[in-house]
């Protein structure tokens, strides 16, 4: 049964994964015309990271996960508006292919090249793609390319061997050309966000689009260093936890739906609005993840339980625990966390038994439940337009707020 929140991501996945796939493509055609055969490798590596090949560089079926941000990118360009060019679109029932997404008949661009109208039996076949997504195709690539380009990295400096269940770059090829292709990643992103001029993007909108990505992400690598610096500190308040994952993980986030926006719409109200949402979707993704880690069985999450807790992670729940237990049982969490012998059973029914004392649980809902609260208001106080793909986008962006929301839920 497919459900709201998979009919959200799933709505533009195609146009991302073609978006992606042309930026690749045309780095790597652009090296190869120039005689440097030896350059393959570096380009499949690329391509392995994004899940396209496998370690031998042949084609695979593989997890290119959820692509979140892309996806926010491009519901946040329809929400603002899409700079008024899906007013005339008309909104079907159903869709032949897919009963699960609505039908829109819009001007598109199909596999032939030219424009016309999608109908009844050509809307999602032969490739079409709509001509009002062109507009903001480049950017959404961008985002996913530098948040790839923070995974490859992400993975060296944690010491991760598997990314979607798959060896990681650095552990099949090593750490120096792990790196590599992580900075030709961050160099593709900035080259495959300049293709929205091509799609009649305004100079002086593409270069507010660059200095927005770029100030992300400045502030990811502030959050990363402060991540980083964590692990040797036991002086860690929640607050500056926040922070770091305010840095961390919510400033690319909060950057996708701003650069949407700003392709979307002059309205700088409205830009500020889905910035906010952005950020604190960003932060609420990363409270719902901590309480996951902690107290999801592996049915719900795939994860072990209280796996966060084997690994000694310093997350909320951690942390907020550290602050609010007595003297005793900070004690013992601060000496568990800096034990070298792993984690017995006993020692973390212990910490949940503390976390159970503390209402660590009760907290960290309640601090998500806001976030989630943020993110509604946010995204309500956006201004309507007459287009129903911008309600539909607006919907389709609660739904991940409610997607998120329910790990606040007892």
């Amino acid at each position: 049964m497919t459900t709201a929140l998979q009919v959200t991501l799933l709505r533009h996945q195609r146009e991302i994964q073609e978006a992606l796939r042309r930026a690749v493509m045309n780095a790597r055609g652009a090296a190869l015309s120039s005689g440097a055969s030896d350059l393959q490798a570096f380009y499949g590596q690329i391509e392995y990271h994004l899940g396209w090949v496998d370690t031998t560089f042949s084609p695979v079926s593989s997890n290119p996960g959820k692509l979140l941000r892309p996806t926010l990118l491009l519901l946040a360009y329809e929400a603002s508006g899409a700079w008024g060019l899906t007013t005339s679109t008309e909104v079907f029932e159903s869709h032949p292919c897919n009963p699960s997404l609505p039908l829109h008949s819009v001007q598109s661009k199909c596999g032939s090249g030219q424009a016309q109208f999608a109908s009844a039996s050509t809307y999602g076949q032969q490739g079409c793609t709509e001509v009002y997504l062109s507009r903001a195709l480049p950017a959404a690539a961008a985002v996913e390319l530098t948040h790839n380009f923070t995974l490859i990295h992400d993975d060296i400096e944690d010491g991760d061997t598997e990314r979607r269940h798959r060896s990681t770059l650095w552990k099949i090829w090593g750490i120096p050309q792990a790196i590599n292709t992580g900075d030709g990643l961050f160099a593709l992103a900035r080259l495959t966000l300049w293709g929205v001029l091509d799609e009649g993007v305004e100079g002086a909108i593409a270069a507010r689009l660059g200095a927005v990505l770029d100030h992300a992400c400045l502030v990811l690598a502030e959050g990363q260093y402060l991540d980083i610096s964590f692990e040797e500190r036991q002086d860690i308040a929640v607050t500056a936890y926040v922070d770091m994952t305010s840095r961390k993980t919510a400033a690319l986030i909060a950057c996708a739906a701003e650069m949407g926006a700003i392709l979307g719409t002059s309205d700088e109200e409205a830009i500020k609005r889905l910035r906010g949402f952005g950020h604190a979707m960003g932060v609420a993704f990363q409270v719902r993840d901590d309480l996951l880690g902690v107290w999801a069985t592996t049915v719900e999450s795939g994860k072990t339980p209280a796996g966060d807790v084997y690994r000694r992670k310093k997350s909320l729940p951690f942390l907020y625990a550290l602050e609010h237990a007595h003297a005793d049982d900070k004690r013992y969490l601060r000496e568990v966390y800096q034990q070298e012998a792993a984690l017995t059973s006993e020692q973390v029914e212990e910490i949940l038994t503390i976390f159970e004392r503390t209402q660590t649980k009760k907290y960290c809902r309640s601090f998500l439940a806001e976030q989630c609260r943020l993110a509604s208001e946010a995204l309500a106080s956006v201004p309507r337009t007459n287009s129903p793909v911008s309600s539909r986008a607006i919907d389709d962006m609660q739904t991940l707020v409610h997607f998120v929301e329910e790990a606040s839920k007892e």
